[in-house]
């Protein structure tokens, strides 16, 4: 049987300059440029404050690591949470999205509300639960049938 060498440390960025990765010259690259932009641009005073600014957010770009990770990739899941809202809320009812899958829509009458101050049995509570699931197309036993079970159960 042939051996093959496993790759290990893939997570380790290859350095091409003492300590410094490819990732890190690129972004501190990128930062001399906007740099050079802003002494074109700009007089002096005004060149030293945006260049001191553009100089520190390169400088966190290029070095700052947050759990382990760069800080862009901490920048980007930033930007993702804000984007998604943070209560997510599970809606039963018809959405229109189904036309755009081809799916054809059922409409089944409403489940009946059921009072909040009841305590059910682990039976009745797998059966409403079965309603549920099945968003009213299973209407479910009729109350003189459950009844008998929970006696039964007693």
């Amino acid at each position: 049987m042939q051996q093959f060498i496993i790759p290990q440390f893939i997570d380790v960025e290859d350095k091409i300059i003492g300590p410094i990765t490819t990732r890190q010259f690129v972004v501190i690259l990128a930062g001399f440029l906007i740099i050079a932009v802003f002494y074109k641009l700009f007089d002096f005073s005004l060149f030293v404050t945006f260049g001191l600014l553009a100089l520190l957010i390169t400088g966190v770009f290029a070095f700052l690591k947050i759990n382990g990770r760069p800080f862009h990739y901490f920048v980007l899941n930033l930007f993702q949470t804000f984007k998604r809202p943070r209560l997510r809320i599970w809606y039963n009812g018809s959405l229109s999205f189904g036309d755009d899958y081809g799916i054809e829509e059922s409409h089944f009458a409403p489940v009946a509300q059921v009072a909040s101050d009841k305590h059910y049995t682990t039976s009745r509570l797998a059966e409403l639960s079965l309603i549920v699931d099945t968003k009213g197309a299973y209407q479910g036993e009729s109350e003189e049938t459950s009844v008998k079970n929970v006696e039964r159960e007693m």
